[in-house]
């Protein structure tokens, strides 16, 4: 019985210890905001594969993305630690580790230590010290900047999207070892994607970010159409970021008209948010931005072209010339068939106005009059060749 005992009281305190070991990863994945850290090393991968050459380092790519995610998980860790009065009050948040009382603020710094200290050396040592001071910018940034400014300004947002748009360009820079016109116009993307996406997550948890203290726009904007106005704009700013991503050398044409669809798509969405603001039109629109970049992103790679290396003067170089003309047309096939549309049109004119085609337009009583006309003129004719054979 002894023994049974022993054996059983070991059992239990097994079962304790892993109950409190998946505890803690758990509470591990909350503080580094496992899904948004994850959605930040595929922006971050996206950028790594635009901007590599014919072939890409898949192992410089994996390491990049647990760099990334070492950068990402530090700053998430030191937001919660600055919040923690505020998200008890949310509803969406008031289960997290620190507000729930489950970790101290001494173990979540531990932990936001660590996570950066070897995300940064990762970046650092297996990318390059460009790649390592965009990471640990990008912690500054969003834990010293946009953190604070969430409940002091409705700019804190606009800061929050700048902090999105550079994981691609760490991306970029670990594959390419510097910063190009095709990491900027990705960079760009992700900027404005997150307009339309965070936009409609605020107007969703209004209440929850008031009682929190937070000062989002949709705090101040009773009927709603100033937020989803902000999100319709930054809509239209994605429309050509598939066309500049083609004239700098980084995608095939058909990507221009992908991302260009893509967007008309969100906007669909973001005006019918603006015309009826509602927790249902902002809902779609939310969930339109998550399908939207994980398409955007996938679009790219598949119309990935070997990165040309291509400066932002040599871009702007490019857009002055095709402005002008004098460089290859971007929208090839559909300029190609509007010009015949048109030289058709203008021959057809043509020939109208020269008359051959007057046969065929003739209002069908005069069609008549001309067939009996010929009809009495052909009898006319028959009669008088009868009288010259009797003659």
């Amino acid at each position: 019985m002894s023994t049974a005992a022993a054996v059983s009281s070991r059992q239990v305190g097994q079962a304790a210890k892993q109950r409190v070991k998946n505890g803690m990863m758990k509470d591990y994945k909350q503080l580094s905001k496992f899904k948004l850290s994850s959605l930040v090393v595929m922006t971050a991968g996206a950028g790594f594969v635009a901007g590599s050459g014919s072939s890409i380092d898949w192992m410089g790519f994996l390491l990049t993305s647990l760099g990334t995610f070492g950068c990402a998980a530090c700053a998430n860790t030191l937001n919660q630690m600055y919040e923690v009065a505020n998200d008890q009050m949310m509803s969406r948040t008031c289960n997290r580790p620190l507000p729930a009382g489950r970790m101290g603020l001494v173990h979540a710094a531990a932990f936001a230590a660590v996570m950066g200290a070897c995300g940064i050396a990762t970046l650092y040592y297996q990318a390059n010290p460009t790649t390592a001071l965009l990471g640990a910018s990008n912690i500054a940034l969003y834990a010293g900047v946009y953190t604070p400014l969430k409940q002091v300004t409705i700019a804190n947002t606009w800061v929050g999207a700048v902090v999105g748009a550079i994981p691609p360009l760490m991306g970029w820079s670990a594959a390419a070892g510097q910063l190009e016109a095709g990491a900027w116009i990705l960079a760009g993307a992700l900027f404005s994607w997150q307009m339309p996406h965070f936009l409609a997550l605020a107007w969703l948890c209004k209440d929850d970010y008031i009682r929190g203290g937070f000062n989002m726009i949709s705090r101040m904007d009773l009927s709603g159409r100033r937020t989803a106005l902000a999100a319709l704009r930054h809509c239209a700013y994605l429309a050509p970021l598939g066309l500049l991503a083609y004239v700098a050398g980084s995608t095939t044409q058909p990507f221009a008209w992908e991302a260009a669809g893509l967007s008309a798509v969100l906007g669909v969405y973001a005006t019918r948010f603006a015309m009826s603001p509602s927790q249902q039109s902002a809902r779609k629109l939310f969930k339109m931005s998550l399908l939207y970049l994980p398409l955007l992103l996938l679009g790219m790679g598949v119309h990935r072209q070997p990165n040309p290396h291509m400066s932002m003067d040599e871009l702007q170089g490019r857009l002055v010339a095709l402005s002008a003309g004098l460089w290859f047309d971007p929208w090839g096939s559909a300029v190609s068939a509007l010009d015949a549309l048109n030289e058709g049109v203008n021959t057809l004119a043509d020939r109208i106005s020269e008359g051959l085609l007057t046969t065929y337009i003739k209002c069908p009583s005069k069609v008549l009059c001309e067939a009996e006309a010929e009809t009495e003129e052909a009898e006319g004719g028959r009669k008088e060749g009868q009288a010259l054979q009797r003659k």
